[in-house]
Protein backbone atom coordinates (compact mmCIF):
# COMPACT_ATOMS: atom_id res chain seq x y z
CA UNK A 1 0.00 0.00 0.00
CA UNK A 2 0.78 3.92 -0.18
CA UNK A 3 2.60 3.91 -3.69
CA UNK A 4 4.83 6.37 -4.01
CA UNK A 5 5.39 7.99 -7.41
CA UNK A 6 8.07 10.61 -6.78
CA UNK A 7 10.84 11.02 -4.21
CA UNK A 8 14.48 11.78 -4.64
CA UNK A 9 16.20 9.17 -1.86
CA UNK A 10 19.58 10.74 -1.95
CA UNK A 11 18.29 13.57 -0.50
CA UNK A 12 16.16 12.61 1.67
CA UNK A 13 18.94 10.58 3.84
CA UNK A 14 21.16 12.91 3.50
CA UNK A 15 23.52 10.26 1.60
CA UNK A 16 23.13 7.60 5.56
CA UNK A 17 23.10 4.36 4.15
CA UNK A 18 21.83 2.97 7.06
CA UNK A 19 18.81 5.23 7.29
CA UNK A 20 18.25 4.79 4.12
CA UNK A 21 17.83 0.98 4.31
CA UNK A 22 15.50 1.77 7.45
CA UNK A 23 13.26 3.48 5.33
CA UNK A 24 13.31 0.85 2.52
CA UNK A 25 13.09 -1.77 4.83
CA UNK A 26 9.86 -0.25 6.64
CA UNK A 27 8.36 0.57 3.40
CA UNK A 28 8.62 -3.46 2.73
CA UNK A 29 7.28 -3.96 5.88
CA UNK A 30 4.61 -1.65 4.90
CA UNK A 31 4.12 -3.26 0.91
CA UNK A 32 4.63 -0.65 -1.03
CA UNK A 33 3.71 -1.88 -4.72
CA UNK A 34 5.82 1.27 -6.15
CA UNK A 35 8.37 3.75 -5.22
CA UNK A 36 10.01 5.99 -7.87
CA UNK A 37 13.22 7.74 -7.35
CA UNK A 38 13.10 10.87 -9.28
CA UNK A 39 16.12 12.31 -11.74
CA UNK A 40 17.05 16.16 -11.79
CA UNK A 41 20.17 16.22 -13.09
CA UNK A 42 21.71 14.42 -16.49
CA UNK A 43 24.18 13.17 -14.38
CA UNK A 44 22.68 11.80 -11.74
CA UNK A 45 21.52 8.41 -12.09
CA UNK A 46 24.45 5.99 -11.87
CA UNK A 47 25.12 7.52 -8.62
CA UNK A 48 21.54 7.39 -7.09
CA UNK A 49 21.42 3.84 -8.12
CA UNK A 50 24.79 3.13 -6.39
CA UNK A 51 23.62 4.67 -3.36
CA UNK A 52 20.62 2.60 -3.37
CA UNK A 53 22.11 -0.30 -4.28
CA UNK A 54 24.35 0.25 -0.87
CA UNK A 55 21.49 0.92 1.05
CA UNK A 56 19.65 -2.21 -0.05
CA UNK A 57 22.73 -4.42 0.91
CA UNK A 58 22.50 -3.43 4.53
CA UNK A 59 18.39 -4.60 4.86
CA UNK A 60 19.49 -7.68 6.76
CA UNK A 61 16.00 -9.32 6.72
CA UNK A 62 16.05 -11.12 3.05
CA UNK A 63 12.32 -10.94 2.52
CA UNK A 64 12.26 -7.12 3.18
CA UNK A 65 15.14 -6.88 0.76
CA UNK A 66 13.77 -8.62 -1.66
CA UNK A 67 10.43 -6.79 -1.66
CA UNK A 68 12.41 -3.41 -1.18
CA UNK A 69 14.22 -3.96 -4.32
CA UNK A 70 11.19 -5.19 -6.48
CA UNK A 71 9.37 -1.85 -5.22
CA UNK A 72 12.28 0.51 -6.66
CA UNK A 73 12.12 2.15 -9.44
CA UNK A 74 14.31 5.24 -11.45
CA UNK A 75 13.60 7.98 -13.35
CA UNK A 76 16.58 9.93 -15.43
CA UNK A 77 15.78 13.75 -16.17
CA UNK A 78 17.08 17.17 -16.35
CA UNK A 79 15.07 19.42 -14.23
CA UNK A 80 15.32 23.20 -15.65
CA UNK A 81 17.85 25.19 -14.01
CA UNK A 82 19.71 28.59 -15.32
CA UNK A 83 23.12 25.96 -15.83
CA UNK A 84 20.85 22.86 -17.13
CA UNK A 85 19.25 25.44 -19.79
CA UNK A 86 22.58 27.01 -21.08
CA UNK A 87 23.89 23.52 -21.59
CA UNK A 88 21.15 21.70 -22.88
CA UNK A 89 22.84 19.88 -25.72
CA UNK A 90 25.71 18.83 -23.93
CA UNK A 91 23.13 17.78 -20.95
CA UNK A 92 20.99 15.86 -23.04
CA UNK A 93 24.09 13.94 -24.42
CA UNK A 94 25.01 13.08 -21.10
CA UNK A 95 21.81 11.45 -20.03
CA UNK A 96 21.12 10.14 -22.85
CA UNK A 97 24.31 7.98 -21.88
CA UNK A 98 24.09 7.49 -18.18
CA UNK A 99 20.84 6.06 -19.29
CA UNK A 100 22.70 3.72 -21.83
CA UNK A 101 24.96 2.39 -19.25
CA UNK A 102 22.28 1.81 -16.71
CA UNK A 103 19.94 -0.29 -18.75
CA UNK A 104 23.28 -2.75 -19.89
CA UNK A 105 21.60 -6.57 -19.58
CA UNK A 106 23.85 -7.59 -16.59
CA UNK A 107 23.73 -4.46 -14.37
CA UNK A 108 21.42 -4.57 -11.17
CA UNK A 109 18.54 -2.07 -12.03
CA UNK A 110 18.90 -3.10 -16.06
CA UNK A 111 15.20 -3.08 -16.37
CA UNK A 112 14.11 -0.25 -13.48
CA UNK A 113 13.81 3.12 -15.50
CA UNK A 114 10.75 3.42 -15.75
CA UNK A 115 10.41 7.37 -16.52
CA UNK A 116 12.08 10.17 -18.40
CA UNK A 117 12.31 13.04 -15.90
CA UNK A 118 11.36 15.33 -13.61
CA UNK A 119 11.60 17.60 -16.51
CA UNK A 120 9.17 20.91 -17.34
CA UNK A 121 9.30 24.82 -16.54
CA UNK A 122 9.42 26.19 -13.52
CA UNK A 123 8.31 30.11 -13.75
CA UNK A 124 8.07 30.60 -9.99
CA UNK A 125 9.46 33.69 -8.21
CA UNK A 126 12.39 35.61 -9.53
CA UNK A 127 12.43 33.76 -13.18
CA UNK A 128 14.68 34.67 -15.98
CA UNK A 129 12.11 35.16 -19.10
CA UNK A 130 15.29 35.71 -21.45
CA UNK A 131 15.44 31.46 -20.84
CA UNK A 132 12.62 31.07 -22.14
CA UNK A 133 12.75 29.69 -25.53
CA UNK A 134 15.62 27.58 -24.46
CA UNK A 135 13.67 26.27 -21.39
CA UNK A 136 10.82 25.03 -24.05
CA UNK A 137 13.04 23.70 -25.98
CA UNK A 138 15.44 21.30 -23.24
CA UNK A 139 11.54 20.25 -21.98
CA UNK A 140 11.03 19.36 -25.63
CA UNK A 141 14.45 17.69 -25.82
CA UNK A 142 13.21 15.34 -23.17
CA UNK A 143 9.71 14.86 -24.11
CA UNK A 144 11.22 13.43 -27.46
CA UNK A 145 13.62 11.39 -26.03
CA UNK A 146 10.52 10.02 -23.94
CA UNK A 147 9.23 9.01 -27.07
CA UNK A 148 11.59 7.16 -28.42
CA UNK A 149 12.31 5.15 -25.73
CA UNK A 150 8.64 4.69 -25.18
CA UNK A 151 8.42 5.95 -21.90
CA UNK A 152 6.31 8.19 -19.63
CA UNK A 153 7.45 11.76 -18.72
CA UNK A 154 7.40 13.10 -15.02
CA UNK A 155 6.44 16.90 -15.73
CA UNK A 156 7.36 19.77 -13.88
CA UNK A 157 4.93 22.95 -14.07
CA UNK A 158 5.23 25.74 -11.90
CA UNK A 159 3.60 28.58 -12.94
CA UNK A 160 4.04 27.74 -16.13
CA UNK A 161 0.74 26.37 -17.33
CA UNK A 162 0.71 27.52 -20.89
CA UNK A 163 3.75 26.78 -21.56
CA UNK A 164 3.91 23.59 -20.63
CA UNK A 165 0.48 22.51 -22.18
CA UNK A 166 1.79 24.34 -25.51
CA UNK A 167 5.65 22.47 -25.19
CA UNK A 168 3.72 18.99 -24.81
CA UNK A 169 1.00 19.86 -27.70
CA UNK A 170 4.21 20.42 -30.27
CA UNK A 171 5.55 17.40 -29.51
CA UNK A 172 2.28 15.67 -29.62
CA UNK A 173 3.46 13.10 -27.13
CA UNK A 174 0.67 12.22 -24.34
CA UNK A 175 2.11 10.07 -22.09
CA UNK A 176 2.80 10.35 -17.67
CA UNK A 177 2.03 12.56 -14.85
CA UNK A 178 2.15 16.21 -13.82
CA UNK A 179 3.74 15.88 -10.43
CA UNK A 180 3.15 17.91 -7.49
CA UNK A 181 -0.04 19.19 -9.08
CA UNK A 182 -0.40 23.15 -7.96
CA UNK A 183 -2.71 24.52 -11.16
CA UNK A 184 -7.41 24.23 -10.66
CA UNK A 185 -9.83 22.05 -12.09
CA UNK A 186 -9.32 23.93 -15.53
CA UNK A 187 -5.98 23.23 -15.99
CA UNK A 188 -6.40 19.83 -14.90
CA UNK A 189 -9.36 19.26 -17.56
CA UNK A 190 -7.09 20.51 -19.91
CA UNK A 191 -4.18 17.63 -19.04
CA UNK A 192 -6.11 15.08 -18.41
CA UNK A 193 -8.22 15.41 -22.01
CA UNK A 194 -5.20 14.96 -23.75
CA UNK A 195 -4.24 11.49 -21.32
CA UNK A 196 -2.15 12.71 -18.33
CA UNK A 197 -2.36 11.19 -15.15
CA UNK A 198 -2.26 14.25 -12.34
CA UNK A 199 0.16 13.39 -8.82
CA UNK A 200 -0.97 15.02 -5.85
CA UNK A 201 1.61 15.53 -2.89
CA UNK A 202 1.88 16.37 0.57
CA UNK A 203 0.81 20.66 -0.48
CA UNK A 204 -2.59 19.29 -0.67
CA UNK A 205 -3.06 19.11 3.00
CA UNK A 206 -2.10 23.16 3.10
CA UNK A 207 -5.16 24.04 1.33
CA UNK A 208 -7.47 26.41 3.70
CA UNK A 209 -10.55 26.47 4.79
CA UNK A 210 -11.70 29.11 1.93
CA UNK A 211 -9.93 27.34 -0.86
CA UNK A 212 -10.97 23.93 0.50
CA UNK A 213 -14.49 23.54 -1.81
CA UNK A 214 -12.10 24.46 -5.17
CA UNK A 215 -9.69 21.79 -3.56
CA UNK A 216 -12.06 19.06 -2.97
CA UNK A 217 -14.00 19.59 -6.30
CA UNK A 218 -10.27 18.70 -8.30
CA UNK A 219 -9.97 15.92 -6.03
CA UNK A 220 -13.10 14.41 -7.01
CA UNK A 221 -13.00 15.63 -10.36
CA UNK A 222 -9.48 13.25 -11.17
CA UNK A 223 -10.67 10.46 -12.53
CA UNK A 224 -9.92 7.08 -10.46
CA UNK A 225 -7.87 5.90 -13.55
CA UNK A 226 -5.90 9.12 -13.63
CA UNK A 227 -4.57 9.78 -9.82
CA UNK A 228 -1.44 9.15 -8.10
CA UNK A 229 -0.26 10.44 -5.26
CA UNK A 230 3.78 11.37 -4.22
CA UNK A 231 5.65 12.96 -1.33
CA UNK A 232 8.51 14.66 -3.40
CA UNK A 233 10.39 13.79 -0.34
CA UNK A 234 12.54 15.72 1.49
CA UNK A 235 10.11 18.38 0.55
CA UNK A 236 6.48 19.18 0.88
CA UNK A 237 6.02 17.26 4.07
CA UNK A 238 2.10 17.13 4.63
CA UNK A 239 0.11 18.34 7.90
CA UNK A 240 0.48 17.44 10.78
CA UNK A 241 4.40 17.34 10.33
CA UNK A 242 4.83 20.13 8.03
CA UNK A 243 8.26 21.79 8.55
CA UNK A 244 10.38 18.39 9.14
CA UNK A 245 11.93 16.47 6.65
CA UNK A 246 9.48 14.54 4.39
CA UNK A 247 10.08 10.84 3.63
CA UNK A 248 7.78 7.89 1.75
CA UNK A 249 6.82 7.21 5.25
CA UNK A 250 4.86 10.15 5.62
CA UNK A 251 3.14 9.64 2.22
CA UNK A 252 0.01 7.54 4.76
CA UNK A 253 -1.40 11.58 5.67
CA UNK A 254 -1.76 12.75 2.27
CA UNK A 255 -4.05 9.51 1.26
CA UNK A 256 -5.90 10.03 4.31
CA UNK A 257 -6.95 13.76 3.50
CA UNK A 258 -7.23 12.16 -0.14
CA UNK A 259 -9.49 9.54 0.65
CA UNK A 260 -11.58 12.09 3.22
CA UNK A 261 -12.23 14.41 0.48
CA UNK A 262 -13.33 11.65 -2.31
CA UNK A 263 -15.13 10.11 -0.01
CA UNK A 264 -13.83 6.56 0.13
CA UNK A 265 -11.50 3.84 2.07
CA UNK A 266 -7.84 4.38 2.77
CA UNK A 267 -7.50 0.33 0.95
CA UNK A 268 -9.33 1.93 -2.10
CA UNK A 269 -7.31 4.54 -2.40
CA UNK A 270 -4.41 2.90 -2.35
CA UNK A 271 -5.68 -0.08 -4.49
CA UNK A 272 -6.59 2.38 -7.18
CA UNK A 273 -3.45 4.56 -6.99
CA UNK A 274 -0.96 0.97 -6.98
CA UNK A 275 -2.65 0.02 -10.52
CA UNK A 276 -2.17 3.62 -11.47
CA UNK A 277 1.87 3.36 -10.90
CA UNK A 278 1.62 -0.09 -12.67
CA UNK A 279 -0.30 0.69 -15.75
CA UNK A 280 1.64 3.91 -16.56
CA UNK A 281 5.06 3.00 -15.51
CA UNK A 282 4.60 -0.04 -17.01
CA UNK A 283 5.13 -1.97 -13.67
CA UNK A 284 4.27 -5.95 -13.74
Amino acid sequence: MYSDSHFHFQLLTDGDTERGADILSQMAQNRTVFALDIGTRCDDLAARQDYLADCLDLVEDSVLKGRAEKMLYFSAGIWPDADAINERERNMEELEDQIADATEEDGRFAKKLAAIGECGLDHHGDYDWSLIAEERELFAMQLRLAKQLHLPVVVHSRDAFEDTLDVIKGEGYDCGVIHCYSYGLEEAKAFLDRGWYIAFGGAVTYTKKNKMHDMEELLNYVPEDRLLLETDAPYLTPVPLRGTPNTPLLISYTYEFIAAKRHIGIDKLCKLVDENCKRLFSIK
